[in-house]
């Protein structure tokens, strides 16, 4: 099966969750988010789409059950920051000054292939075998 990469891009005013549902259609599963993507009716909505959302909770809210693998896959988020950190700072994608949209598209597609040519990424170890980020 082939891995599957959607995205999209917003105005930084744009709230994260608002595209959420199209980017993700053709998935099923879990989905591991930070506390920003905290929504009842986001979560219900993903719930009739197939996919569980998984989120830290606010101190002040209810625990909420969740297995020892979705406990460590969110301990690891730290891995997802440092995969965006050097995709901005080593691979240069957080220029903008931009002088065209083209430009804008050159950069930031010229800065996912220096991500993909870096040799050692970040790497999550599950049950003996390491995902890559």
């Amino acid at each position: 099966m082939g891995e599957i990469l959607s995205f999209r891009l917003t105005p930084g005013n744009t709230d994260d969750r608002k595209p959420l549902p199209e980017l993700i259609k053709d998935l099923s599963g879990c989905l591991y988010a930070d506390k920003g993507y905290l929504s009842a009716s986001l979560k219900q909505q993903l719930k009739t789409m197939g996919i569980n959302l998984i989120t830290n909770i606010k101190k002040k809210m209810k625990p909420v059950e969740q297995t020892c693998f979705d406990k460590a896959i969110l301990r690891h988020r730290s891995v997802i920051e440092t995969v965006f950190d050097e995709l901005k700072n080593l691979c240069q994608i957080a220029h903008t000054r931009h002088r065209s949209p083209a430009n804008f598209v050159v950069n930031l597609l010229a800065g996912r292939v220096a991500y993909c040519l870096i040799p050692s990424k970040p790497k999550i170890l599950v049950a003996g075998t390491y995902l890559q980020a």
